[in-house]
């Protein structure tokens, strides 16, 4: 749920963590799958693809697992941040300019939209491009205790190792061997947390984290249940806005995960929309601690085979999606809110998102309902909605309330 800039060097110092034999490894980012577009430059030692064998590869004492995680640094799109602020209209007049060219290109060209880009154009189209041109969202003390929470519930289950990454191939090694044994402690515990996930919707590659999974106890059907956990600063129930915004999210990762359980992954679009070459070698860290874990790869093509593999042996997620509130201060639950997947109004949802990101039309703003967003923005004192408020949204955005309770 959250976002994180990588850093481009070659080759990355970690520190060096205790690993107990007997527990099986996974490697685990330490944020959010966006980190996967993170593109280093490094030379490329290839090899041809060694042969796989998927007997043997389910490692059933998982309960807890070791991840390895690579730090990360600075912006994905490398560019230097200005502060919207001190540019006053000159920093309008470019954003007119700029917006010419598609954001889908100028911002995530050879990387993924991340859920989090979806919910956040959903949340304020305005507010989404104000980020993209001007600098990302400032991190306050309620997002902070947000992502304490959630590393909080991920450590419950998942214990982190740090290991060197030299290339993208070996960023994206790392990410897809996460999901990989995710999805075995899914299958052999009923249980998984901070699951990556990355899937092609509509033409445009994208990349998430499940909060948690869990599998049916009392049903006869065994359709994994996706779960997003939202912590609140205040002892109440978010508005409508919110909710529908927390649905849409659940609604992108039931989407991806369909489509993955189906063995619906491009892998050669996969490969050259990043630019990866799927026999280079990994590293020789990564390869001994898929080795060890029972599932040998020396390349990234080893991994990706391993990847759709286990997928398939998963059913369709759960057509009931459920959000859980929680209270901050004392970690007590507010709420849940089970809700229908509904493939029409996501279908919609997506194709609005899009239209704004291919730049086939400018960005909307909020809806005259929910301009108490506003207040709460850091982009408020230069932005049209609040300085002109007879300005009105565009119709596709009025009528997004329309979402199922």
């Amino acid at each position: 749920m959250s976002g994180s800039h990588a850093d481009s060097t070659q080759s990355q110092d970690v520190n060096s963590v205790n690993v107990t034999p007997d527990i099986p490894i996974e490697i685990v980012s330490e944020e959010e799958m966006a980190l996967i577009d993170a593109a280093l430059a490094a030379p490329r030692c290839c090899s041809p693809s060694s042969s796989l064998s998927f007997a043997s590869q389910l490692q059933r004492n998982a309960r807890f697992i070791h991840s390895i995680s690579f730090l990360s640094k600075r912006s994905f799109s490398g560019r230097t941040e200005s502060d919207i602020e001190d540019l006053g209209h000159l920093g309008m007049t470019q954003q007119r300019n700029i917006i010419a060219k598609s954001l889908l290109d100028r911002f995530r060209k050879n990387r993924a939209l991340s859920v989090t880009d979806v919910t956040d154009t959903e949340w304020c189209e305005k507010k989404m491009e104000f980020n993209l041109l001007f600098g990302s969202k400032k991190v306050n003390k309620v997002m902070k205790v947000g992502r304490a929470r959630h590393a909080e519930l991920e450590k419950e289950v998942t214990e982190k190792v740090k290991v060197r990454v030299r290339s993208t191939e070996d960023i994206w090694a790392v990410k897809l061997f996460n999901s990989i044994t995710g999805v075995n402690q899914l299958l052999f515990e009923g249980l998984t947390r901070e699951l990556p996930i990355l899937g092609f919707i509509k033409g445009v590659w994208m990349v998430g984290v499940i909060d948690e999974i869990q599998m049916p106890v009392k049903e006869t059907a065994r359709n994994p249940i996706l779960v997003d956990t939202k912590t609140r600063a205040q002892y109440t129930l978010p508005a409508e806005s919110q909710k529908r915004n927390g649905r849409l999210q659940l609604m992108c990762y039931k989407y991806m995960w369909d489509n993955l359980a189906a063995d619906n992954f491009p892998s050669m679009q996969f490969y050259d929309f990043f630019s990866l070459n799927s026999d280079c070698i990994l590293s020789e860290e990564i390869i001994e601690k898929t080795s060890n874990a029972g599932f040998p790869a020396k390349t990234l093509g080893d991994l990706v085979k391993y990847f759709r593999n286990m997928w398939n042996m998963l059913p369709a997620s759960h057509n009931q999606l459920l959000l859980r509130y929680e209270f901050q201060k004392d970690q007590s639950l507010l709420g849940e809110e089970k809700f229908a997947y509904d493939y029409d109004l996501f279908n919609s949802q997506i194709e609005v998102c899009l239209e704004f990101w291919k730049g086939e039309r400018e960005a909307s703003f909020t809806p005259l309902e929910d301009r108490w967003k506003c207040r709460y923005c850091q982009f408020e004192s230069v932005c049209p909605a609040v300085l002109k408020p007879e300005i009105t949204p565009i119709p596709s955005q009025t009528d997004s309330d329309n979402t199922p309770s």
